[in-house]
């Protein structure tokens, strides 16, 4: 079952999420962080698979300070337009609705994090400033050797693409050395190769780190 619900973040900001519980008692919690394309159908399918996973599973909605309802698709306007929302809602920001979104959560026991692109990054971030999580999942984080320096709470799992245009190689093995107790694992694969939606999807490659991410959550959340 899956509904929009209304979270409020410390700051007194209202913001929209899409929850999806599973049909039994939940074995955690996973909050699923968007990229840059606002929370939409690929976000809420993903939410959906973790709920199927056994998950109580959500997906704040982190532009809602800048606009709400924003559901983009993977043109190369569609990318602008996300750039420049994620551009005004900024991190420290997003932080804070993360954090409603890991209240709201913990209600079905320990909660857990995974996000995609900018969502990747905001889920390291969240790993290394946030108290409340019980593991932390980014997907091809864009900036994430950028804060290689920090040091996270929980355990991470971390996914990237060999091939991935937007995020150097050379800058993930530098991160990947900085980081030894992160499990960084690389992929035959493109940036976005997560999203059946996008040209760089890449099936192998989002089945292998799917299993990976799920026998994760299964050490460190149930």
């Amino acid at each position: 079952m899956s509904r929009t619900i209304e979270l409020a973040a410390s700051d007194g900001h209202r913001l929209q999420a899409y929850v999806a519980e599973p049909s039994a008692a939940p074995r955690g919690a996973i909050v699923v962080v968007q990229e840059i394309f606002g929370v939409n159908s690929h976000i809420r399918s993903v939410t959906d698979g973790y709920a199927a996973d056994g998950y109580l599973a959500i997906a704040p909605a982190l532009f809602d300070r800048v606009e709400r309802n924003v559901d983009l698709g993977y043109t190369p306007a569609d990318g602008q337009r996300g750039r420049a929302l994620k551009a005004a809602a900024g991190n420290d920001t997003a932080l804070l609705d993360i954090g409603a979104a890991i209240a709201h959560a913990g209600r079905a026991g320990k909660v857990g994090i995974v996000g995609y692109c900018w969502g990747g990054l905001l889920c390291w971030l969240s790993a290394c400033k946030l108290d409340t999580l019980a593991a932390s999942v980014p997907y091809y984080g864009g900036g994430m050797p950028d804060h290689a320096q920090m040091s996270p709470r929980c355990p991470v799992m971390a996914h990237f693409g060999e091939l991935d245009e937007h995020i150097a190689l050379a800058s993930v093995e530098a991160f990947r050395a900085a980081q030894p107790g992160v499990a960084v694992h690389l992929y035959p694969a493109q940036h976005g190769f997560n999203c059946e939606q996008r040209a760089s999807y890449h099936a192998p490659s989002a089945k292998l780190a799917r299993e990976r991410t799920l026998a994760f959550l299964r050490a460190h959340v149930d």
